[in-house]
């Protein structure tokens, strides 16, 4: 059994999960602060990706990234970088597609804080950056933890536009997504069933870790 498309899958979802950790953090902390309309039609901007098909996602990727367009071809002349058809081609739909859950989960923590206690905080001289890292987001945890766990989640099991911007090459663009897929295709459904059950595995893991983690924090609340 080739253990490829476990080693992409993770480091791709590692990756995209850091990147849409402090993306959606930084975009839903300011963006919670502004008036009501502005907020609004960003947040249509923002979530997009959430509601539309994951191929529509994906077209509009190749748009942007494919090697015959204006981004694709500056990276490939300037750096010798090809943007799609890699394995680190699917970063970018992972990102697309879960920065939206990281931001949603994270502005409404933000948006529940007491801000008596940012306020309190800088009465006694504190600065924003202490404030944010040492009182706003130990309050926000919860929903911070319960949105990178949704973001992790959703990157891992990432399909319709990882298999438009990175297609599946045994070895060098496969997933765990992809190959079932592709195994299911070919008439193979043993080879795809251990597949699913791989990923079903990781998944329970990091719910469970979650869960384990949240009972953790509430008994030291508590204590």
């Amino acid at each position: 059994m080739d253990w490829y498309p476990l080693w992409n899958s993770l480091r791709i979802a590692l990756v995209s999960c850091a990147a849409v950790f402090f993306l959606g953090i930084f975009a839903a902390y300011y963006i919670a602060k502004l008036p009501r309309t502005v907020k609004g039609a960003l947040d249509v901007v923002l979530t997009l990706p959430m509601v539309l098909p994951p191929t529509v996602v994906g077209y509009f990727l190749l748009l942007l990234f494919g090697a015959k367009r204006p981004l694709g071809a500056f990276f490939m002349e300037h750096f010798g970088v090809k943007l799609v058809m890699n394995w680190y081609s699917a970063i970018f739909a992972s990102i697309v597609v879960a920065f939206p859950l990281m931001y949603r989960t994270a502005r409404g923590a933000f948006e529940s804080f007491d801000e008596t206690l940012a306020w309190s905080a800088q009465t006694l001289g504190q600065s924003d950056v202490w404030i944010f890292w040492r009182v706003r987001m130990p309050c926000c945890r919860q929903g911070i933890l319960a949105g990178t766990v949704l973001a992790f989640a959703r990157a891992l099991g990432e399909y319709g536009a990882t298999s438009m911007i990175a297609g599946y090459t045994p070895g060098k663009t496969a997933t765990i997504a992809t190959t079932v897929y592709q195994l299911w295709r070919t008439n193979d459904e043993a080879g795809a069933m251990r597949w699913v059950l791989v990923d079903i595995v990781i998944s329970a893991v990091v719910l469970l870790a979650v869960n384990l983690l949240e009972k953790k924090q509430k008994a030291g609340g508590r204590a």
